[in-house]
């Protein structure tokens, strides 16, 4: 085991958990065992403070639960001053881990919103408590690189780079991730405002949403003529776009106190790896099902639809907003969080900074 000396001189907060894998440590430690406790009665069917009827995610608990114990294995390294590298390897494994567990949180965050609740408390539990893990995770593996490579020896010694736009290349990813959530946002347009799309029309879609459980909020958004998956898609494509552009790194004029402040890197970040996670996969996933039911080698069920025929047609629309607004998504976070990483103050007008703009 290799010894790592911990700074002890106080930094700002952000630069404290950066400079401390301690800090960032010992919340995951917290973290682990309760996420690990909460995993294991999940996967062991023990009753769950009522929820669900007392029967939990069993399959999911299990995974939940070996990812909980990696962690807390990689925070106890931490603690005790482990500064191998396989320590990071240990963390970054659990944070990929605790990625997959919270998959589709974001569907649980739309159901919530709009529906009358989420379809299983304790799995959404698991998926909120894995999105925190990933993040814990993620912040003491970046904390035990930087101090295991010597790179914040002084209070001051980084600063975040001026604002910069993406590339051209990340550009046109985020132009066709909002190309892609088009069709279907004329698709739902046209329900909401009483037309008629893929043999259904807007009444029977109304009808199939009150029947489905849809809340007031979401009927009363239909009822002014929005849809709320429209207005989630126009609240997305805005993250895109401050993901690219560099008023997404300041906070406009019309946030008074907040304004010309750097905006917090993890603000715009987590909702964009949220979304990127879930999307990604169930985009891909759902195009490749769609496939084989275009094929003819799997059947696809109608659901609220007239045919089948109707049923792929919605769903190559839909799918293929996910997939390829999830994909810029990711290209897009990727960016920010490349051109957004502190650099050393001396060169934060250089070459660090013009390198950035590359990617």
């Amino acid at each position: 085991m290799s010894d790592v000396a911990y700074p002890t001189k106080r930094f700002a907060w952000g630069e404290r958990w950066s400079a401390d894998p301690r800090r960032p440590g010992r919340a995951t430690l917290y973290w682990a065992v309760a996420h690990g406790g909460f995993a294991l009665a999940s996967a062991l069917d023990a009753p769950l403070s009522g929820l669900n009827g007392g029967r939990g995610p069993v399959g999911l608990g299990w995974f939940a639960f070996g990812a909980a114990v990696l962690a807390g294995a990689g925070a106890v390294a931490v603690l005790r001053g482990d500064g191998r590298p396989a320590v990071r390897v240990v963390l970054r494994v659990a944070c990929g881990l605790s990625v997959l567990t919270a998959f589709a949180l974001l569907m649980d965050v739309v159901t919530l919103l709009f529906g009358q609740g989420v379809d299983d408390p304790p799995v959404t539990v698991l998926r909120v408590l894995g999105a925190l893990g990933a993040v814990l995770l993620a912040a003491t593996a970046h904390a035990h690189r930087a101090v295991a490579h010597g790179s914040r020896r002084r209070a001051g010694a980084l600063t975040r780079p001026r604002p910069s736009p993406a590339s051209r290349r990340v550009h046109l990813a985020a132009y066709g991730g909002t190309a892609a959530f088009l069709p279907y946002a004329a698709m739902k347009l046209t329900w909401v405002l009483g037309g008629t799309f893929a043999g259904t029309s807007g009444a029977e879609m109304h009808a199939a949403a009150e029947r489905n459980g849809a809340s007031g909020l979401w009927l009363t958004l239909e009822s002014w003529g929005v849809d709320g998956t429209v207005l989630l898609a126009a609240i997305g494509v805005f993250l895109l776009f401050g993901l690219v552009r560099p008023w997404g790194q300041v906070f406009p004029r019309w946030t008074l106190v907040l304004s010309g402040r750097r905006v917090p890197r993890w603000l715009p970040l987590t909702p964009a790896v949220l979304g990127a996670a879930t999307l990604v996969p169930y985009g891909i996933a759902g195009i490749g099902y769609l496939t084989l039911a275009t094929a003819g080698a799997v059947d696809i069920r109608r659901g609220d639809f007239a045919s089948s025929a109707d049923a792929l047609q919605v769903g190559w629309i839909g799918f293929g907003a996910f997939a390829g607004y999830g994909v810029a998504l990711l290209i897009a976070a990727r960016s920010y969080w490349t051109r957004t990483r502190p650099v050393p103050a001396s060169g934060a007008d250089g070459g660090r900074v013009r390198a950035g703009l590359t990617r």
